[in-house]
């Protein structure tokens, strides 16, 4: 099997909420494959999808139930420390539910956590061990 992500899909419990929350806190536009049943946006190289956790869950033959902390996160990296600080405080001003304040952390960098409304964790975070190129992509994996 090749090294290869092509999609994540978060299960949501409401689809337009996480929808408005990605679009409107987050700023991203959703493809035009988005529909009334499954929502995509194109990342750096793979799409990140909306799925209703219910359908997910049957779609995967496994029961829909869980809470707490699901044992992942997905990381944004940006290029300063202080661009971690302003895309938090903007995100806050925006109702965007901050877990952890920016703040320099263990491996080195500057980071931040914030939860979208099915409380996945998203790491907000500059990593001076990871170049980015000028659109914000990676040529490495982010840590």
């Amino acid at each position: 099997m090749e090294q290869r992500i092509t999609i994540i899909t978060l299960g949501v419990k409401n689809l337009q909420r996480s929808k408005d929350f990605y679009q409107n806190k987050l700023g991203w536009q959703p493809l035009e494959s988005s529909n009334e049943s499954i929502v995509f946006f194109q990342m750096n190289g793979l799409q990140l999808a909306l799925f209703p956790q219910e359908s997910l869950a049957d779609d995967a033959g496994v029961p829909a139930e869980g809470n707490g902390f699901r044992g992942f996160s997905l990381a944004h990296n940006v290029r300063s420390e202080k661009e971690v600080d302003e895309l938090v405080a903007a995100l806050e001003e925006k109702g965007v539910r901050v877990l952890k304040q920016p703040q320099k952390v263990f491996w080195g960098g500057y980071s931040s956590y914030i939860a979208d409304p099915d409380d996945n964790l998203w790491e907000i975070a500059y990593n001076p061990f990871l170049p980015l190129d000028n659109a914000g992509s990676t040529s490495d994996s982010i840590h």
